[in-house]
């Protein structure tokens, strides 16, 4: 059984759980569904989705403000900062209030990767890649695989991160 580490308004929750790799697999569960643990491929794919709306900028800026207050350690006020930031998306607020918490929640494990050094940058570099580079989903949530750690930290230094 997973730690439950936050609720939404509309029932959906998210835990940590032991994964393939470590203790720190985020899991979805929404109302009526099973738990499953969500892939890059599928959350980028609905930020290209959300950015489409309401502009790729929009959404990279109010993910770089959570990123920014990402550390090692889980920050339970993150959450409703979270929900307040995407108050301006009407009926989307919820998804993607639960999607920058996947995020948020995804950034911490990789701060917390055993010989991590990249840590969050990695998952800062694929949002990069789908709201400002326009790849395409599953490219961007593979794109690190194979590559060495300088290579990947090069990347993300030309980009700014």
């Amino acid at each position: 059984m997973g730690q439950r580490v936050t609720t939404f308004a509309d029932g959906s929750y998210l835990e940590y759980d032991t994964g393939q790799f470590d203790n720190w697999c985020v899991y979805l569960t929404r109302p009526g569904n099973a738990r499953y643990a969500p892939r890059d491929y599928q959350y980028f794919a609905r930020l290209v989705e959300y950015g489409k709306k309401y502009g790729n900028n929009l959404i990279y800026n109010d993910f770089v403000q959570i990123y920014e207050k990402t550390t090692k350690t889980l920050d339970s006020n993150m959450f409703s900062e979270i929900v307040s930031l995407c108050t301006k998306f009407g009926a989307d607020q919820i998804g993607i209030a639960i999607d920058f918490s996947i995020i948020y929640m995804g950034m911490i494990a990789e701060e917390n990767k055993e010989h991590s050094i990249l840590g969050k940058r990695i998952k800062r570099l694929g949002v990069y890649q789908v709201l400002i580079e326009n790849y395409l989903p599953n490219i961007a949530a593979n794109f690190s695989r194979g590559k060495k750690w300088r290579e990947l930290a090069v990347i993300c230094k030309e980009r700014g991160f």
